[in-house]
């Protein structure tokens, strides 16, 4: 099936502008969105802004933009980019009939709209220039491949037995892009655009098939600590771990740069954390007792696990563009670790209890910046990746302040200040969660005695803010505090609202946490307490480099 892919591109590539599209593809440099909308009445639309939550897999955390609407109805925002990318932008909540529009653009772009009602009486969006206008119809199109994928997603059966449903699958789906390329007339462009899109909808939807049969097999509930493990089909639990079973997941051209215009952060995470690739990265570095020891030995073996378990998924032997990218994301979630473990340098150097060549080894075999980043490096052999990593080791080394101010005039900042001044003294520790997060209710109920022993403590403070569709809150909103966080601060604030504080803290998903100081600054991201399982350890580190 891969060579119908291939195919189809070419063919595209044969109507005179099927590369047009690849020209300075990677490129940073800051998109501008501007438009209006016709005949604005914010009482009567019931929105004074619009959003657009981004990702860009450069940056270690994805943001929120935020579009405020002027009174005639016109807005602007400008945003860094990396590479082209299809976003959505709409408001939170509307009292009309008002669809998130599309918008695709390149670094560098202005992006020119006219919002106004179609004939039917709908608002709907007017491209003026640039790609959006380029490709115009495929952003339009009724193309939707998590539909048209259902099959795969909805797959009761064996892993084994997959592959047939998915087979089917891409060919059903192949035909309806097709017949609507054919329909509404795509360019090239627009033609390899909405095969990228594909590919990338089939490996979340592979990623999600893999994770739901997973769950119906295996059972893990957590009791005092522990977590018990009950395997009810250990033959299937033992296919889920051979690569074999994962071919069909190579039928993805993975150096095709067209990957990157749609969720692609998503289609990234989906590949980066396969427990298919988790195990193998693991493979051979975790101790008798199943620990893994930060060393520099150890964590050069991990990244070399690692690319070769994506090797084999993707059935390449070299480091495409998304092993790259892969690379690189890990690179940054790792790069706080190994910066901390600078902190280790004086107590070796000052333990006597060793000899000279003793402290040396220990030295030498510490997992640091110095000796991991050029180890990543020569996994980049895309010019623009390995600038870009260039540029993300300078800008964190050169991050010395352990705190930066919270911005004036500004009503998220000034809520923040209110709580520190509440709590004069302490540090504040926020987690932003909402009833519609599983995972955020999960934290908290299973951190119960935890949270009562920082209640008890007089140098910090827990603070949670969750999203409510009003500041008042639901009946469900408030049943829940009464139960799990009837002795903790408790702040509700409106969908606009949040968004804003999303926008500020530059975060798009909860749970999300932040750490202000006593004096109401912003604790960096190397050094904030991220969550409450290693929580009274990095407080007591974060207290001891305030000091």
């Amino acid at each position: 099936m891969k060579s119908i892919i291939t195919a189809l591109l070419a063919l595209v590539a044969m109507v005179g502008q099927g590369q047009e599209i690849l020209r300075d593809w990677l490129k940073t440099d800051t998109i501008t969105i501007r438009g209006r909308i016709e005949g604005y009445d914010s009482e009567r639309m019931g929105f004074t802004s619009m959003n657009c939550y981004y990702y860009n897999v450069f940056e270690k955390d994805g943001v929120t933009i935020i579009f405020d609407i002027a009174p005639d109805g016109t807005f602007e925002k400008k945003y860094q980019a990396s590479y082209p990318t299809r976003e959505l932008i709409g408001p939170e909540e509307t009292k009309i009939g008002f669809d998130n529009i599309p918008i695709f653009a390149r670094p560098g772009e202005t992006i020119d709209i006219t919002i106004k009602p179609n004939g039917y009486g709908r608002y709907e969006c007017y491209y003026n220039n640039g790609s959006s206008k380029d490709v115009e119809r495929w952003l339009k199109a009724d193309l939707d491949m998590w539909k048209l994928m259902e099959p795969i997603s909805n797959f009761k059966g064996k892993i084994s037995e997959v592959g047939d449903v998915a087979e089917q699958t891409w060919q059903n789906t192949l035909y309806i892009i097709q017949r609507e390329a054919a329909r509404l007339h795509f360019t090239a462009q627009e033609m390899q655009l909405a095969l990228a899109d594909m590919q990338g909808s089939f490996i979340e939807v592979m990623a999600n098939y893999i994770r739901n049969h997973k769950n119906d097999i295996v059972k893990i509930e957590e009791v005092d600590g522990d977590f018990n493990v009950e395997i009810h089909d250990s033959i299937e639990w033992n296919e889920l771990k051979k690569m074999e079973n994962y071919q069909m997941m190579q039928r993805v051209d993975y150096d095709n740069p067209l990957l990157m215009c749609n969720d692609f952060h998503f289609v990234l995470n989906r590949i980066q954390f396969a427990d298919i690739v988790t195990r193998l990265k693991y493979k051979g570095v975790l101790n008798e007792n199943g620990e893994y020891i930060i060393s520099a030995e150890n964590e050069k073996k991990l990244l070399s696990n690692y690319l070769s378990a994506l090797h084999e998924l993707m059935g390449t032997d070299k480091n495409n563009l998304i092993i790259q990218l892969c690379a690189y994301n890990d690179m940054m979630n790792r790069f706080n670790t190994w910066r901390s473990q600078e902190d280790s340098i004086p107590q070796i150097l000052a333990d006597t209890t060793i000899t000279l060549a003793e402290r040396e080894y220990r030295l030498a075999n510490l997992a640091l910046v110095s000796n991991m980043i050029p180890v990543y490096l020569d996994v980049f052999t895309n010019p623009y990746i390995h600038q870009k990593a260039e540029a993300f080791y300078a800008n964190k080394m050169s991050q010395t302040e352990l705190s930066t101010p919270l911005p004036a005039d500004n009503a998220s900042a000034d809520l923040i200040r209110s709580l520190c001044a509440k709590y004069p003294g302490r540090i504040i520790f926020i987690d932003f969660w909402g009833m519609s997060c599983g995972p955020c209710r999960a934290e908290i109920q299973g951190s119960q005695q935890l949270l009562s022993k920082i209640a008890k403590r007089d140098d910090v403070k827990l603070i949670f803010i969750a999203e409510e569709r009003t500041a008042e809150g639901s009946e469900a909103y408030h049943k829940y505090v009464a139960e799990w966080l009837a002795d903790e601060e408790t702040v509700c604030v409106a969908k606009s609202d949040f968004t804003r504080l999303q926008e500020l803290f530059q975060f798009n998903g909860i749970p999300h946490y932040e750490t202000i100081t006593p004096d109401c600054r912003r604790v960096r991201d190397a050094l904030r307490i991220n969550g409450f399982n290693n929580f009274i350890y990095e407080l007591e580190q974060l207290k001891e480099k305030l000091k």
